[in-house]
């Protein structure tokens, strides 16, 4: 079976997860992601965040990289040397696209700014991924995700009100940039397709992550006040928020959209007399009493455990989920049926768990068969396979620390 992108192949110089998570998804479909990097200033992912196997750090024991660079092609340059950038502009040469997350201006320090590629193809397809974007008076600033997401105002509005407010988990903004890379990347190359024409695309992750802040936005431009941190609370559906079973079985997540299931959510309550007072009959009587409606609710929550409490609320058609760990993803029924979890080998990492992209095509469905590369895996196949140079000329490059 074809896979959507064979035939595309696209040259990767990025870090971390904004970047090459977008060349993952391209191929995971089939396209021929090189990754290039370097000995000399590891990704972070290889160096820095953890899992890593048996606990000590090496760049090929980083469960991180293996895991957000799968099924790509792995080559190592010492961007620093001239001849190393010569041989990244004949990697750039054989490609469709380009995609690069580093901060504004890096890779024209090395000499492979935006012109530079094109003159290398010009009907190049480029992504560029970082911070701010590539122009302005903050494009240089440093920073990651988790800065992002509180330029961006996400932090603001999480939290309880009389507290500080609360920083998402990881970097959230990064996964928000991939997703519009992806889209982008996927519509230069249908324009290709149909004109010849190559591209450059400007992604601000900053910007992408505004894209996710639309109901806030706008709740200040129409009324002018400034939406802020207001706990688990929503601003249609009462009760809306988590809820604790008994100690050590977990949490409920539900919600009440409407006066006709609150009427529901009483019967599967079992219609307790507090739930009868006519002042809970509207959403508007509830959220006066949304504190005191948030105990008695979880006084009803802990007295029976938490797959109970999810299927008696959903017998009356109520929206509630359990709060799953991280651990009980991986046995999660739905995600298994859909082939979420792929595993394996990786050189240095044994076997790996792999996640499969979420959305399926059904004619040329994803392949998430392949982890990430050990540091310089496809140096030879990569350089001498594709680029042809000969074994003696490969040797003394290697030997001048090109390839480092």
């Amino acid at each position: 079976m074809t896979a959507a992108l064979e035939g595309t192949r696209v040259v990767e110089f990025g870090w971390a997860a904004a970047g090459p998570l977008v060349g993952t998804y391209l191929a995971q479909h089939g396209a021929d992601v090189i990754h290039v990097e370097s000995s000399t200033a590891l990704d972070p992912f290889r160096s820095t965040y953890p899992p890593f196997r048996d606990n000590v750090v090496g760049p090929d024991r980083a469960g991180m990289f293996a895991f957000y660079n799968a099924g790509k092609r792995g080559v190592t340059l010492d961007l620093k040397q001239p001849r190393a950038v010569e041989l990244a502009l004949r990697l750039v040469k054989a490609a469709d696209v380009v995609i690069e997350s580093f901060p504004a201006g890096t890779l024209a320090r090395r000499g492979l700014g935006h012109d530079a590629l094109r003159r290398a193809r010009a009907d190049l397809v480029i992504l560029s991924s970082c911070n701010q974007g590539q122009t302005g008076p903050h494009a240089q600033h440093p920073g990651y995700g988790s800065q992002l997401t509180a330029l961006a105002g996400f932090n603001e509005l999480l939290g309880e009100p009389d507290r500080t407010p609360v920083i998402l988990y990881g970097p959230y903004i990064d996964y928000i940039a991939v997703g519009y890379g992806v889209i982008a990347i996927l519509a230069a190359l249908e324009r290709h397709r149909r004109t010849g024409d190559g591209c450059i695309i400007d992604l601000s992750q900053y910007e992408a992550g505004l894209q996710f802040l639309a109901p806030a936005l706008l709740e200040h431009a129409a009324n002018g006040t400034v939406p802020t941190r207001d706990a688990n609370h929503d601003r249609v559906a009462v009760p809306h928020g988590v809820y604790p079973t008994p100690a050590d079985d977990g949490w409920v997540a539900l919600s009440v959209w409407s006066d006709e299931e609150w009427a529901q959510f009483r019967v599967a309550l079992g219609d307790p007399e507090w739930s009868r007072d006519p002042g809970l009959a509207t959403a508007a009587g509830r959220r006066a009493r949304e504190a005191e409606l948030d105990d008695r609710i979880a006084e009803w929550t802990r007295m029976r455990s938490r797959d109970e409490t999810v299927a008696t609320l959903r017998t009356r058609g109520i929206r509630a989920a359990a709060v799953e760990s991280v651990g009980e993803l991986f046995d999660d029924p739905q995600l298994a049926h859909r082939g979420v979890w792929r595993r394996a080998k990786h050189a240095g990492l044994g076997e790996v768990g792999l996640m499969a992209p979420p959305f399926a095509l059904s004619e040329t469905p994803a392949r998430a068969d392949r982890a990430g590369p050990t540091l310089g895996e496809h140096n030879e196949a990569v350089f001498k396979g594709l680029l042809g140079l000969g074994a003696d000329e490969y040797a003394s490059l290697a030997a001048d620390g090109v390839f480092a």
